[in-house]
């Protein structure tokens, strides 16, 4: 997708200001994230011939010819459900673009049996809520830079936490910060991919349906000519707008509770 905001000539040997403060091994956590190749291997085979056919009855995914085959990308899909972790990379991995998918998961997710796969899958863990937050996002904020340093694909869920509704959330401005800091290290060019995400019903049980809807990607050479604020700020409403047009594209029936919801504003009205 083209930006919309003008592009004059980017000034020679202009450098983004740093977002994190620098790094103090003594006290910061250190953040890592791997994939198994036969673990991720059995994982893809299994979501994508049992888990995900099986659960859903109905699966919709537009704009698969969107996805970047290489270099460093940053997936930014709505977040609805839990299950956005198996529909993203299922839409967008190794049985669609080769690649496999590195995420960032909540603290909590990442503990015992779970954790375990998580962590051997791709993920990692962000720290958002709980003490020692700032250290343990600064932690994992470096390592989405690394990661994209070395042109892998990731998702960062750009509203942030889990939203049980139709309507875009607000977005937060991480991922800007997160591709900016990456081009500017390796003097590269960071895609960020807006994803629609979409089911038809609240909490997704056995024979819903849902949908996926990916748009062209952003890129952040569109942005080399503002500063770093107006950048962020920048990407950030450009991915609004990405995702406020591919949510009607989805083309899903509302949730029950939705319904429910515009039901009643509807009697109040009237």
């Amino acid at each position: 997708m083209t930006s919309l905001h003008p592009k004059p000539m980017p000034v020679p040997g202009a450098k983004l200001p740093s977002m994190l403060p620098e790094k103090n091994a003594a006290s910061e956590p250190e953040v890592s994230s791997r994939i198994l190749p036969w673990l991720a291997w059995l994982a893809y085979l299994l979501l994508g011939r049992m888990v995900i056919p099986w659960h859903f009855r109905q699966i919709r995914i537009q704009g698969q010819e969107h996805l970047p085959r290489s270099g460093a990308v940053i997936l930014a899909p709505m977040h609805r459900s839990r299950w956005d972790a198996l529909i993203v990379p299922y839409a967008t991995g190794r049985r669609v673009t080769g690649r496999d998918v590195h995420f960032m998961v909540s603290l909590n997710e990442i503990k015992g049996l779970q954790g375990w796969f998580i962590r051997r899958l791709g993920g990692f863990p962000v720290n958002s809520d709980q003490p020692g937050r700032m250290r343990s996002l600064a932690s994992s904020i470096r390592h989405s830079v690394d990661l994209l340093c070395q042109r892998k694909m990731m998702v960062v869920f750009p509203e942030g936490n889990i939203f049980r509704c139709r309507d875009l959330q607000p977005l937060k401005t991480g991922i800007a910060h997160i591709a900016l800091q990456a081009a500017q290290a390796e003097e590269m060019e960071v895609q960020i991919v807006p994803m629609g995400l979409a089911y038809d019903q609240t909490y997704p049980c056995q024979g819903s349906s849902v949908a996926v809807h990916i748009a062209p990607p952003l890129s952040t050479q569109s942005y080399a000519h503002l500063s770093h604020k107006q950048a962020v700020k920048a990407i950030t409403e450009d991915l609004t707008r990405s995702l406020l047009a591919v949510n009607p594209l989805l083309d899903l029936p509302q949730p029950p509770s939705e319904q429910s919801r515009a039901a009643q504003n509807l009697s109040q009205q009237g």
